[in-house]
């Protein structure tokens, strides 16, 4: 894991990293620090990156634009700040956790699960998902994502009115920043369960999920019946969810 510590304050920025080499272990495979806007503006935009630890205050100027900036990143985010009346706004970004200060290691040893463990994701209460379009961040409303097609490195994020983003994380990323309606219908798809219509079964084990707006996506075969029994207790008509 390549983990980067945005802080200005040099004993926090120590104890981050000293904590976050006790928690990874082994699994880490770098920690850089970076103490101003611009440094950290740099490594964000010229080094790969999985994780970032982000202070909102960096020497009195606004982190906020760099969240942004770091929220439409291929990495997660996680925000460890003193500023907690920004916490709400994190969140509704897509950051991972907000840690506040001052904190302890069990602490920001509960903010690294959320990285690799999905079911910790499910009450942050994000709202938006950054892209980065036309040299600027755009906030993409997650209530307008249909669904989520990976596109190797990246995934398309695709919205009601048949618009198409890409997002620079790839498709388990961004799927660990949504909510829990979102559900894992094929290695290549991530779908809004209230949009499906129906369930198909062809030949051959082809399977198919029908959206409301008549597009049809694959199904993994081993989620077609998990998916079927999920969807049937909840349709006001079953039989329209039935194999066919």
């Amino acid at each position: 894991m390549r983990i980067v510590i945005i802080e200005d304050e040099p004993l926090i920025a120590q104890r981050l990293e000293r904590f976050t080499r006790e928690i990874v272990g082994e699994r880490l495979e770098s920690v850089r620090l970076a103490s101003t806007f611009d440094e950290a503006s740099a490594w964000l935009a010229e080094r790969p990156a999985d994780l970032v630890l982000l202070d909102l205050n960096l020497n009195g100027r606004d982190g906020l634009k760099l969240l942004e900036t770091a929220v439409a990143g291929s990495f997660h985010t996680i925000i460890v700040s003193a500023n907690t009346d920004r916490a709400l706004q994190a969140f509704e970004l897509g950051v991972l956790d907000f840690v506040p200060k001052p904190f302890t290691r069990e602490r920001l040893a509960l903010a690294f699960q959320r990285v690799t463990t999905r079911e910790a994701h499910a009450s942050c209460a994000a709202r938006f998902l950054a892209v980065r379009k036309h040299g600027r961040i755009e906030l993409v409303p997650i209530d307008q994502v249909l669904y989520v097609e990976g596109a190797g490195a990246y995934a398309e994020l695709v919205l009601a009115d048949g618009r198409r983003e890409l997002h620079e994380k790839t498709l388990e990323r961004v799927h660990a920043l949504l909510p829990p309606v979102f559900v894992r219908t094929h290695k290549s798809y991530v779908v809004r369960m209230s949009a499906v219509k129906a369930l198909h079964a062809g030949e051959g084990s082809h399977y198919e999920l029908e959206l409301k707006n008549g597009v049809r996506l694959p199904i993994g075969r081993s989620r077609y019946k998990e998916l079927l029994a999920t969807l049937v207790p909840q349709a006001p008509y079953p039989d329209r969810l039935t194999p066919g």
